[in-house]
């Protein structure tokens, strides 16, 4: 087999294997890394490939393990942060800004038939609390769908060992995610659009009975560490209508209110509004809002930091 037909056969996994770095390590740039990292594991070690079984399984867990092999070398920690628990069965326990390292991911870089909630933020926060070998049985075995001796062969190991970790990982995970997961794995509908730009149409006009009309009265915003204008090494929690309008005012009214420019945009399966606030006579990229919509409102708003604006094609500052 040489490089080009290699390379062929390897393009067509290179979806799938996004999403699945993605799901261990949590940002979109390290995934992108790991799977040009796992391609060329994969060339070096063509002639180890016998072909007993699938190039797709051969290349998970090259995949797999060079994730592995990154999280051993860094040192991403879950820092503590002692947050207000959330007042509604629909919101996670810790809200997506609580992982620093986290990034959102556009819509047309997830794999067309990916479980919209696997690829969820609040999913992939509680994932990052797991171990990394916990992490990695989690999501071979509940995610995708391997068996215990499938996922034993890829991680080196045994069943037994895979079976232990897994029950440990889901009892974690149950710990991080929102209590009733109905309620949490909101679908789709075709309202969303609509609330999204009422949400942008209330927020640009500053207008607080516009803003608390598509806001739940339990509300929760949260923000990156130094994500929407918000200093400091630790992420920021608040929530309830009152508290929002009041958090929000600075910006949206005032003598030191600023003008805004929006765009919609789809993270995660869901959808995302990217910020802009108007500074030296132009708009600069102030913050990536991902929006959780239960019944008709939005119940949730994460912060993230302008630079993930450049992997979902937007620029820095807007044109005139």
């Amino acid at each position: 087999m040489n490089e080009t037909e290699f390379a062929d056969l390897t393009e067509l996994h290179r979806s799938e294997l996004r999403v699945h770095c993605y799901r261990l390590l949590g940002s979109v740039d390290e995934a992108e890394d790991l799977v040009q990292e796992m391609f060329l594991r994969g060339w070096r070690a063509r002639d180890q490939y016998a072909g007993r079984a699938s190039l797709r399984a051969w290349l998970y867990k090259i995949a797999t393990n060079a994730c592995l092999d990154f999280l051993g070398r860094t040192s991403h920690v879950v820092p503590f942060v002692d947050l207000p628990p959330a007042s509604s069965s629909h919101l996670a326990p810790r809200p997506a800004a609580a992982v620093p390292w986290l990034q959102p991911c556009p819509d047309d870089l997830l794999d067309a038939v990916v479980a919209r909630e696997t690829v969820e933020l609040a999913f992939l926060a509680a994932v990052q609390y797991l171990s990394p070998r916990q992490r990695a049985v989690l999501i071979l075995r509940d995610v995708a769908g391997w068996t215990a001796k499938e996922t034993a062969t890829t991680l080196e190991t045994t069943p037994a060992s895979v079976n232990s970790s897994l029950q440990r990982a889901r009892a974690e995970l149950k710990e991080q995610l929102p209590s009733r997961r109905t309620e949490w794995r909101v679908e789709s509908s075709g309202d969303e659009r609509a609330v999204v730009s009422r949400y942008i149409a209330a927020i640009t006009a500053g207008d607080d009975q516009a803003i608390a009309a598509v806001l739940r009265d339990d509300v929760r915003c949260s923000h990156q560490p130094g994500a929407g204008g918000h200093v400091g090494t630790t992420p920021t929690w608040y929530g309830g209508l009152a508290t929002v309008l009041e958090g929000w005012a600075p910006v949206l009214r005032g003598p030191d209110s600023m003008e805004l420019r929006m765009r919609f945009v789809r993270a995660n399966g869901g959808p995302a509004v990217a910020t802009y606030l108007r500074h030296d006579g132009a708009f600069h990229a102030f913050g990536l809002n991902t929006l959780l919509i239960v019944d008709g409102a939005v119940a949730e708003v994460t912060t993230f930091v302008p630079s993930v604006f450049e992997a979902f094609g937007l620029p820095a500052v807007l044109p005139d």
